[in-house]
């Protein structure tokens, strides 16, 4: 009885004191690849329509930052930044991702 209660003991301790990251497995990365985009005031226009019409008010929230930051790029000439941004908003578009 004592050596069972000992060994329970000795288990509980261990599992507390091990580090919470190491119980649950890591969210898996958002692997999709992104579709081409050229980063253009036509296809910012475009994708600030279709970013009007989302219903889900988080996912839309999410995807108006990106293309504010995609803005935000093209008008700095990061052509690269502005397509990395308006693809994360693609993605966040039902059908779109």
């Amino acid at each position: 009885m004592f050596r069972t209660t000992m060994t329970l003991a000795a288990l509980g301790l261990t599992l507390a004191l091990s580090p919470a990251g190491a119980q649950t497995a890591p969210a898996a990365p958002d692997t999709t690849p992104l579709p081409p985009t050229t980063c253009s005031t036509v296809e910012l226009s475009k994708m600030n329509a279709e970013t009007a019409k989302m219903t889900d008010p988080d996912r839309k929230a999410a995807a108006m930052k990106e293309l504010t930051l995609a803005t935000d790029s093209m008008a700095r000439n990061d052509m690269k930044g502005c397509a990395s941004h308006l693809g994360n908003a693609i993605r966040m578009i039902p059908g779109r991702g």
